[in-house]
């Protein structure tokens, strides 16, 4: 991948922000034309980028270098015939190309993939000391991310394609180092742990273990370009798979860099493949190659492609229109405020564990809480992206959609509804003011409403409703029509309230209490949808053997033969 904005040496004067976007203008890539290596490490990639930010005076400058080549198969990197120009963002100008293969070059990822057996790289029985080598590996590489220049390096590499606040952004790095973290030393060897159950005689045993699938595939969205990729390319490589992974290319140079990391840390350059290529080119290597499981993380649409044309052979975490219900104890409405602007509009609403629909108790409906959410909105900002380019929804379409809801009997808009303005985000982008609107718990039930009201719209978007005491069997009801189940809040401190709820609804990773949150999942508990065996989990070593290993029995039966043995009698 490189960068075709605007190119200076390192000795060169420092790029002049311009004096209407002067926030976009500090975080211009830099691009060193110096004469290393074509395949630079990341140790010289982290040097030169500290060098550029000293000399170049600009604390969020942002080092690229001259990294052609972003294509990773069978241990080497290389190019491709075809390069595709991105445009930047946040003022639509050519911004990076990436070196995108088409359907006439994907054998060699095919090779790659077929010369890997079914039983993997390594298992319980073959080559155990991988199992030692990824602790290290993941023990250097979250030393490496614990490092202030790097960890500002990778925040500032997501803010700059994938455009968020620093503090977002630099949680996603913070999340994967603790996952790192938590996977070193024996920690790998234990996610292979075995049992034993004794049989029915001396000599017979029966043990369960862990096995890999073998070849298997990953492919992650925009919206977490380093976490989501990381955290599940380990997990399929702790277990003894040969991944080939495909993050979306407007933000798949992050990943690129992230690789160089793990090279530098110990990884095979054989272990992964790193690919990048259109939905149609990739649909055509996984028709072709056949890896044994594939990861999707993404729309519901691709989701269900995926599963049709893979026959099955996936693990989904995909789309979630995640709800929140306020219970009927009013407290802290400061804190439940801010939690509930953070859920909905943090990443300017790109999350899947984003807020889309927020039911309000009847005596919240009576408090401060609306109030206080449309002041917290209103002081988001571009120049510190706490509201930002939306990459996937368009402002006409999100427009369009709050005309539509605004059409429903009794609903109006609480806050937002307009564009940004002042701004030079490329209309292929969203740029909306954080919105909310206001639609009657009777309406959202209609048949004609349903599907328009809970139609997830992945930017600074969210509906609210409220309802009576007696009318929680509706709120279930419109619960138990929804599609996906991700994340879902409970916020109450009212025990029968939360075991009611609780007991009647599915969503995989539900926060309950005074405190509870849709959004902010770390590495210390299970991410995941629930409800679909297709579900997949991330983070925990639960997630990890769910989605990237399958159960093996060996059943152990050495004798002795009892005394006097004969053939008996057919049965």
């Amino acid at each position: 991948m490189r960068c075709v904005k605007k190119h200076r040496s390192l000795g060169d004067k420092k790029l002049k922000a311009r004096e209407s976007d002067s926030f976009c203008s500090s975080l211009l890539f830099p691009i060193s034309l110096t004469p290393y290596a074509l395949y630079p490490s990341f140790s010289q990639c982290i040097e030169l980028y500290c060098k550029e930010k000293s000399e170049a005076e600009l604390p969020t400058t942002l080092f690229l270098g001259s990294i052609l080549p972003i294509l990773l198969v069978q241990g080497k990197w290389k190019g491709s015939a075809v390069w595709n120009t991105l445009v930047d963002p946040l003022n639509g100008e050519p911004f990076i190309k990436v070196a995108e293969i088409n359907e006439n070059e994907i054998q060699p990822f095919v090779e790659s993939l077929s010369k890997c057996p079914k039983h993997g790289l390594h298992n319980p029985f073959k080559s155990p000391k991988r199992y030692l080598l990824y602790g290290d590996i993941s023990a250097k590489a979250a030393h490496m991310l614990s490092l202030p220049k790097v960890s500002d390096f990778f925040t500032r590499l997501i803010q700059r394609v994938s455009p968020k606040s620093y503090q977002q952004a630099f949680g996603e790095v913070y999340v994967t180092q603790k996952f790192l973290e938590n996977f070193s030393g024996d920690q790998v060897r234990f996610l292979a742990r075995s049992f034993a159950v004794p049989g029915n005689h001396i000599g017979q045993q029966s043990h369960g273990y862990r096995w890999p699938y073998g070849p298997v595939a990953i492919i992650t969205p925009f919206n977490f370009p380093l976490e989501i990729p990381v955290l599940q390319l380990m997990g399929a490589l702790y277990m003894g798979n040969k991944p080939v992974l495909k993050v979306d290319s407007k933000v798949s140079i992050v990943m690129e860099q992230m690789m160089r990391l793990l090279h530098h840390c110990g990884l095979p350059a054989e272990d992964v493949d790193f690919i990048n290529s259109d939905g149609k080119t990739m649909n055509k290597l996984l028709m072709e190659a056949n890896p044994r499981m594939t990861l999707f993380t993404g729309s519901s649409r691709v989701a269900e492609k995926l599963a049709v044309d893979l026959k099955g052979r996936v693990k989904l975490e995909d789309a979630g229109f995640d709800w929140k219900i306020l219970g009927p104890d009013v407290e802290e409405v400061d804190y439940v405020a801010w939690v509930c602007d953070q859920d909905a509009y943090a990443c300017s609403g790109q999350k899947c564990s984003a807020q889309s629909i927020l039911f309000m108790h009847e005596n919240w409906s009576t408090s401060s809480l609306i109030s206080k959410m449309k002041d917290l909105a209103e002081r988001r900002k571009l120049e510190d992206l706490t509201v930002g380019p939306v990459l996937t929804v368009t402002t006409e379409a999100m427009l369009e959609h709050k005309k539509k809801l605004l059409q429903i009997p009794g609903s109006k808009l609480l806050f937002g509804g307009e564009p940004l303005e002042n701004h030079s985000i490329p209309t292929i982008y969203g740029a909306l003011k954080p919105t909310a609107i206001y639609v009657p718990l009777e309406e959202i039930l209609k048949p004609t409403n349903y599907e328009l009201v809970t139609k997830e719209i992945f930017g600074p978007f969210q509906i609210i409703t409220d309802y009576k005491k007696d009318q929680l069997p509706m709120v279930f009801d419109a619960l138990e029509r929804m599609h996906a189940h991700l994340t879902a809040a409970v916020v109450s401190n009212d025990p029968i309230f939360l075991q009611d709820v609780i007991g009647k609804t599915v969503n995989g990773t539900t926060y309950a209490g005074l405190r509870a949150r849709t959004t902010g999942a770390p590495q210390n508990h299970w991410f995941g949808p629930a409800g679909d065996p297709r579900g997949a989990g991330i983070g925990t070593p639960e997630a990890i053997k769910l989605v990237w290993s399958c159960h093996r029995e060996i059943i152990y039966d050495f004798g002795p033969l009892p005394r006097g043995f004969e053939i008996p009698p057919s049965t």
